[in-house]
């Protein structure tokens, strides 16, 4: 992965090359961006640059070996860490870490690097179960890192979803993120740097990963994954910039039908005072058949929310909503309390987050429709 196959974010790109050049390289970053807007490639491109053996202007060669091997993820000083579980494509005796579903890391990457959470799960086949970073993995690092490096470059610790580490597991990583062993480097990809714990958080250097305009989303949506010109435009639209969002609203209309039915039966109820349909509702999303998708519904009703909240300030033609929406969401926006958006929004960040916490959904759920129901 090179810095020349990842649109936008130009001034990270700089400031990367740049720390690479001058040597003073940063033991541990903190990359934060919205879901599948290009952080991960980023890591990999900066790593490259890193090791790469004949760098030219501001970008690695991408031809000599390291830059081969980075680019394939078999760089033997390259460890990736990121949330796992027990699933259907691991002994039921084993205890997981990363390395138990390297292959299939690995195979993700390499087809999409822009990837959402709940794909990752998918391809670990631990879909229903909530991925963690436990405390077997920080003595999986511990032990590849006491060995020497097999080559002389650098060597890193790619750790994706650093918020998902629980508090032992980063307490065995603490010391070592803070004095790694010599050209050592934890790099970190995160969607939620309110939640990685302060001890971590507090030792890495931070880059604020931008999502990308909408050409450059219609861009990468042809040239990497040969979507059609016009498909790529329409989804480049409601993406929020987000490469991964818009290749998982092309590839599985079905989740996209299935949360906007469950969003319009809800607020059609709202509208008209039936708490009986609301609460309908509420089943609905309870019965959403794993929590990833019970948080996926929340991250959607959410932008639905924002765009009702910009077209109730006039800014229809820039809130992204599609013509299938607009009729709904702008009866929304005429009907709505001045205080509507804001609260709800924030009703359902705070429903995402317990549904993160294993707090049983139909409770989640059955207090989110009443707030609802109260505020509108």
């Amino acid at each position: 992965m090179r810095f020349a196959d990842i649109p936008g974010n130009d001034d990270v790109k700089r400031a990367l090359s740049g720390m690479a050049d001058s040597g003073r390289v940063a033991h541990a970053m903190l990359f934060y961006e919205n879901e599948g807007c290009g952080a991960l490639p980023l890591v990999l491109a900066f790593f490259q640059y890193l090791n790469c053996q004949d760098r030219r202007d501001g970008d690695s060669c991408g031809e000599c070996p390291s830059c081969r091997q980075i680019s394939k993820l078999i760089y033997p000083d390259m460890y990736f860490v990121f949330p796992v579980n027990s699933g259907t494509r691991v002994s039921s005796s084993e205890k997981p870490v990363s390395d138990t579903y390297l292959k299939y890391w690995r195979e993700l990457v390499l087809a999409d690097p822009y990837f959402l959470e709940s794909e990752l799960y998918s391809e670990l086949g631990i879909e229903g179960k909530a991925g963690n970073i436990a405390v077997a993995e920080a003595k999986s690092v511990l032990e590849k890192l006491s060995l020497s490096p097999v080559g002389s470059g650098y060597r890193a610790v790619v750790i994706w979803l650093p918020e998902k580490m629980n508090a032992e597991a980063a307490n065995r990583l603490l010391k070592i993120v803070e004095e790694p062993p010599e050209k050592t480097l934890f790099l970190m990809v995160t969607h939620a740097p309110e939640k990685v714990l302060q001890t971590i958080f507090s030792r890495c250097q931070s880059f604020r990963v931008l999502p990308m305009d909408k050409e450059e989303v219609a861009q990468t949506l042809q040239t990497r994954f040969s979507v059609s010109a016009e498909q790529a435009r329409v989804y480049a639209n409601v993406s929020g910039g987000s490469v991964g969002a818009a290749l998982t609203m092309i590839g599985d209309r079905a989740d996209y039908d299935e949360y906007m039915s469950i969003f319009e039966k809800l607020m059609q109820a709202v509208r008209s005072k039936d708490l009986l349909t609301a609460l309908e509702a509420g089943e609905d999303m309870s019965a959403l058949k794993s929590r990833e998708k019970q948080k996926g519904f929340c991250a959607f009703a959410e932008d639905c929310i924002r765009k009702v909240y910009m077209i109730r300030h006039g800014m229809a033609s820039v809130s992204n909503a599609t013509e299938d929406e607009i009729q709904l969401l702008s009866g929304l926006a005429a009907g709505s309390r001045d205080v509507f958006c804001d609260r709800v929004a924030g009703y359902l960040d705070s429903a995402a987050a317990q549904i993160d916490r294993n707090v049983n959904a139909k409770i989640v759920f059955c207090d989110l429709v009443n707030r609802i129901f109260m505020t509108y």
